[in-house]
């Protein structure tokens, strides 16, 4: 689901001055259009993880930068297994 910044704001739980850092550190990377940012639900999920990590965790700013640059390497090298594995050819028995 396609969510604007008010809509965002209300399902993940933020404050504006949160938002406002979490985006300035890049920890959240909307869609650009040109009626302004645009959130999903995996952004909704990602707020969330972010929050757990800062207040169930307490993690620091810094720790927060080297899991989310962790989680985003786990999520490409994925995406780059699923595309190798559909490029081999079906081995038989």
């Amino acid at each position: 689901m396609i969510m604007s910044k008010q809509e965002f704001l209300s399902s993940a739980g933020l404050q504006v001055q949160t938002l406002d850092f979490w985006l300035e550190q890049r920890w959240l990377i909307p869609e650009q259009t040109a009626g302004g940012a645009n959130f999903s639900d995996m952004d909704v999920a990602r707020a969330h993880f972010i929050r757990d990590l800062k207040a169930d965790f307490g993690v620091n700013d810094e720790g927060v930068d080297v899991i989310l640059h962790l989680v985003d390497q786990l999520h490409g090298l994925r995406r780059a297994l699923e595309q190798l594995r559909g490029d081999l050819p079906a081995t038989r028995p």
